[in-house]
């Protein structure tokens, strides 16, 4: 049976997204002072307004989302464990890391979970503990090398895979690679994200098997279940 999901309930499964580097500062409060209106699980923002998100939405149930390594994912180690541990004391309840793409490419497994083990140690260090998505940019790889990643990942013990950060070429989210990151992760949450700006198209990546959907376009997509009449 398909489950049904309320405009609130489905708001509690989104990171309201803005990532765009002219973002501005009244762009951000407004993102905020939306998913707190909303009722959206978080924003999602770069780092430079993390603690801005942080104050506007003390007090309130949205968590604040903060990306590291991104879009690229090719820091080193030390790197992204030092942003991990900045974003954090800025604000950030949830740190959402690009994977290193060059290592899941080559296979190499050590090197990943290495990293992946790093930046979650500091997450975890942190009380309360701070949640750890690694963004795995689903659509630039081959079905091996993300069954290879997520099983790192479900490995390392971090909360989350996320599929896409939404910036690169070759594509954001998709359900065949949410199910498929259900299936190859299965003590991790899944995150869809990339090109999500329907109703359908979130209510489909939730039947998939995803937790969480990132978009930018989270307050057009409640309205639109609200206008179809969802429950």
């Amino acid at each position: 049976m398909v489950r049904t999901f309320s405009p609130k309930e489905l708001a509690g499964h989104i990171d309201h997204t803005l990532l765009k580097a002219e973002a501005t500062s009244e762009q951000v409060l407004r993102l905020c002072d939306e998913a707190r209106s909303y009722e959206f699980a978080a924003v999602c923002l770069n780092g430079r307004w993390v603690s801005l998100a942080a104050e506007r939405l003390q007090g309130t149930s949205v968590k604040v989302a903060a990306v590291a390594s991104f879009p690229l994912g090719a820091d080193t180690t030390q790197a992204k464990v030092a942003q991990a541990k900045d974003l954090i004391y800025a604000g950030a309840d949830e740190i959402d890391m690009v994977a290193d793409l060059a290592a899941i490419i080559e296979s190499d497994g050590r090197y990943l979970l290495h990293q992946f083990g790093a930046v979650l140690d500091v997450c975890r260090s942190m009380k309360p503990a701070v949640a750890l998505k690694v963004i795995i940019e689903s659509a630039a790889l081959t079905t091996d090398q993300k069954v290879f990643v997520c099983q790192i990942a479900d490995q390392a013990g971090v909360d989350f895979v996320k599929t896409s950060t939404g910036f690169h070429p070759a594509g954001g989210a998709t359900i065949e690679d949410v199910a498929l990151m259900k299936q190859s992760a299965p003590r991790c949450k899944v995150k869809a994200s990339g090109g999500i700006r329907t109703a359908q198209q979130a209510l489909a990546m939730l039947e998939a098997g995803a937790e969480r959907i990132g978009t930018s376009a989270g307050v057009q997509i409640i309205h639109e279940l609200s206008e179809s009449g969802g429950s």
